[in-house]
């Protein structure tokens, strides 16, 4: 389950996306109260529906002709709520698990093609799925105001006591002039960052051709970043499993950087790594 959203509004992420692992999602918005969020999901957490949360907070709500509210719970049933004075043109459409709404449009058509774009995508993840529903309501128009911040958290179907767990993907554009083409290159970091941490796993595990595998998929996906290709040769380097490549590598990353050479020699003096000392003095020539 998920949320993403884009505005012309800073920081939109911090007050309308809302989801909890195994219980649901909840976007709240236009004159917003931002309690829906945080309510809404206690609500279903408790083993309401979301119709049933939604129905509860806008009856306790003073002013719920102002809001804009989508709901999703853990089986997958909605609940969306336009208020008849939020500011045109405002609407929303819902199909099988998912809602689109939006509000201060350029055109009644946004939420539609949002709404198109992530049902004709099944085949796809969810935060690609999100992502293409955002880019298909700006193409239809997006904001009158223009755009600021985007966000999107993805959480996984299974419970936890710990609020903390099961976020998938927990991104936010805070302030930018483009901020969907900002959000993609942040899904392709952390799709990155992802791969290299499975190598990890995969490197501990022994599995040494699998770890390979998921590091380069990391560094294709990332190739700018200069300290994901240093850890893969640490790591490679430290478990002796291809100890040439990794040196190699860690050379290369020291020769362009030299601030990675006393990274390493931080390193082996703590003993965080099982560095082996002699591979200081080969990245420090």
């Amino acid at each position: 389950m998920g949320v993403a959203v884009q505005s012309h509004y800073f920081s939109v992420g911090s007050v309308v996306s809302w989801a909890r692992a195994g219980v649901g999602a909840v976007a709240t918005q236009a004159m917003l109260d931002v309690k829906y969020g945080p309510l809404g999901l206690e609500l279903m957490a408790a083993g309401m529906s979301a119709p049933g949360a939604l129905r509860a907070l806008l009856a306790a709500d003073g002013k719920p002709e102002y809001r804009q509210v989508a709901m999703v719970d853990s089986k997958g049933r909605v609940a969306s709520h336009t208020g008849k004075k939020c500011i045109p043109e405002a609407g929303s459409a819902v199909g099988g698990g998912v809602s689109c709404q939006a509000n201060i449009m350029r055109s009644r058509k946004v939420w539609t093609e949002m709404l198109r774009a992530f049902e004709r995508s099944p085949a796809l993840s969810l935060k690609e799925r999100l992502m293409g529903a955002l880019d298909a309501g700006e193409a239809a128009g997006g904001d009158l105001r223009g755009r600021q911040s985007a966000a999107m958290v993805v959480v996984g179907p299974k419970a936890s006591p710990n609020r903390w767990e099961g976020r998938l993907v927990d991104l936010r554009v805070e302030d930018h002039p483009d901020p969907l083409k900002e959000l993609r290159r942040l899904l392709r970091y952390h799709e990155g960052y992802a791969w290299v941490d499975q190598g990890d796993d995969r490197l501990s595990s022994g599995k040494m051709d699998d770890a390979l595998t998921a590091y380069s998929k990391g560094m294709k996906l990332v190739p700018e970043v200069l300290e994901l290709k240093y850890w893969v040769a640490i790591g490679l380097v430290s478990s002796g499993k291809d100890r040439a490549r990794g040196v190699r590598m860690l050379k290369e990353v020291c020769a362009e950087d030299r601030n990675w050479v006393r990274v390493t020699r931080g390193l082996v003096k703590t003993g965080v790594s099982a560095l082996d000392p002699s591979v200081l003095r080969q990245v420090s020539r």
